[in-house]
């Protein structure tokens, strides 16, 4: 028996493209279950921890959905690699936040993706210190995660899990529609690429995919973030 698990690295079909994602935002929430029973119990350091593991589980659909866009194995290469990278999987933890300071539109999300952003190693570093003991600083100073982790920051972040691992389940013919609607136009002009996923969301819609009525992917496009949704 093999002493190490082989990572898989190579193109996935559509039916695997959302069989991982789908995995991943079931145990996205059960994670978050887990972290709200432990903050519920006052086990404050390891329910943010768990919250932290949740972010990244649930951060593994967008990667996923570009997965299905790679265009030459140097794209596909690249994506395996932030699939597996913590802090490419975590950027989304601060979206509430920027909801709060005003952000409302695609463009106020930029910062989310910034390569030289702080954030998402700011977060890896909230998930070790909630889970292990260390040694930091110039004199020594060693971290205790029940001193270092306030009941204040541990719910903020199972509040964020329990919204980034809320989204509906994924089907094959949803991943089908987002590569023909928006692979024509994948890396090119942000106007051709806001229409092509405007209008992934209109063909679901037009079978059954999505509810009938106004396009809610436009709506988020051009109106941006209902504050009170998030």
């Amino acid at each position: 028996m093999s002493k190490k698990l082989q990572s898989y690295k190579g193109k996935l079909s559509f039916a695997q493209i959302a069989e991982g994602m789908t995995a991943a935002l079931e145990n996205a929430a059960r994670l978050t279950q887990d972290a709200r029973l432990l903050l519920e119990a006052g086990r404050i350091p390891t329910a943010c921890s768990l919250a932290a593991l949740s972010i990244e589980e649930s951060g593994k659909v967008s990667i996923l959905r570009a997965m299905s866009l790679a265009r030459n194995d140097a794209e596909l290469k690249e994506e395996w690699k932030r699939y597996r990278s913590h802090t490419n999987k975590n950027v989304q933890w601060i979206f509430p936040q920027l909801v709060a300071e005003g952000a409302r539109k695609l463009d106020d999300f930029r910062s989310l993706f910034d390569k030289g952003a702080e954030h998402p190693y700011l977060l890896d570093q909230i998930k070790q210190l909630g889970f292990y003991t260390d040694c930091l600083g110039s004199k020594g100073h060693w971290s205790i995660p029940d001193k270092v982790i306030d009941g204040e920051l541990a719910e903020q972040l199972v509040a964020t899990a329990e919204l980034l691992s809320s989204a509906s389940p994924t089907s094959e013919r949803e991943v089908e529609l987002w590569v023909e609607q928006v692979g024509p136009f994948w890396k090119k002009e942000l106007s051709w690429m806001k229409s092509a996923v405007a209008n992934w969301y209109e063909a679901m819609q037009r079978e059954g995919l999505k509810p009938d009525g106004k396009n809610g992917m436009e709506k988020f496009l051009d109106d941006g973030v209902n504050p009170e949704d998030v």
